[in-house]
């Protein structure tokens, strides 16, 4: 009897508050943005959700995002991770983030995950879509890139495939760059035709460097105009040196397409 009126207000007193894990998914237009991660007087896209959750459930809250897209990069999904203790209703935490959020970062799921998942480190691949027209187009200009050449894409895509059959990727990292391998496993890599004058380039990977899908991008526009042929890609590659590669893309027509995970 004594003991369990102990146990009564021992669990009352000493209980250790439960922290729960959750999962957002959102989308935003990066132009207004420099790039997602916090930076010291800059706009950057993780602060404006962190200052908006933190609003919302009144309490201090960081996001821990999937990765970091540069200054102008937009994504048509990105997925944070944030704690908090205590249940949330996931669709009335996503309808008034929405409220608070400015109209270029719109949230569209929350979901509740297991403590151990991690936005950025539990994420199997990623995929990236680069656009580019090859006509003046009022009405593309701000999310694709406009070439004024003829571009080869057949050769172009040739080049692409080589890239499937590499794992170090040093030629497409950002000179100067902090990451600590170079390594990254690319399972998808080719141009589709959207309309008469317009692509878009999709890559999926593991992993990504800084700057790399646009460093890819860049050189394979290099393939497509007859500057470097596709041997001459390889040896980009292997060669391993960012002065060998081409110039980086302009960052407004680069989306973060999609994230996977595995078991949600």
């Amino acid at each position: 009897m004594l003991k369990d009126i102990f146990s009564y207000f021992c669990t009352g007193i000493f209980s250790m508050p439960t922290m729960q894990r959750y999962f957002l998914y959102f989308r935003y237009d990066g132009t207004a943005y420099h790039g997602w991660q916090v930076q010291p007087n800059s706009l950057t896209v993780q602060q404006v959700l962190q200052d908006a959750l933190s609003t919302l459930l009144r309490d201090d809250v960081a996001v821990t995002g999937a990765g970091r897209t540069d200054t102008g990069v937009h994504a048509r999904m990105m997925v944070a991770h944030f704690d908090f203790d205590g249940e949330l209703d996931c669709a009335q935490l996503v309808y008034k983030l929405n409220r608070l959020l400015p109209r270029d970062i719109s949230a569209y799921k929350a979901v509740p995950v297991d403590g151990g998942m991690h936005a950025r480190f539990s994420a199997v691949s990623r995929t990236y879509h680069y656009y580019v027209h090859l006509r003046k187009d009022p009405f593309l200009r701000m999310y694709s890139c406009e070439m004024f050449y003829n571009l080869d894409f057949d050769k172009m895509n040739e080049a692409a495939s080589l890239l499937l059959g590499y794992d170090d990727f040093a030629a497409f990292c950002k000179s100067n760059s902090d990451v600590k391998t170079t390594l990254c496993r690319v399972t998808e890599a080719r141009w589709v035709k959207d309309g008469d004058y317009s692509w878009h380039f999709v890559i999926t990977a593991n992993r990504f460097l800084r700057n790399m899908v646009r460093a890819v991008v860049g050189t394979l526009i290099d393939v497509g105009r007859g500057r470097v042929d596709v041997d001459g890609f390889r040896r980009i590659v292997e060669g391993g040196s960012r002065s060998g590669a081409g110039e980086s893309m302009p960052a407004n027509a680069l989306f973060l397409e999609n994230i996977e995970y595995d078991g949600i």
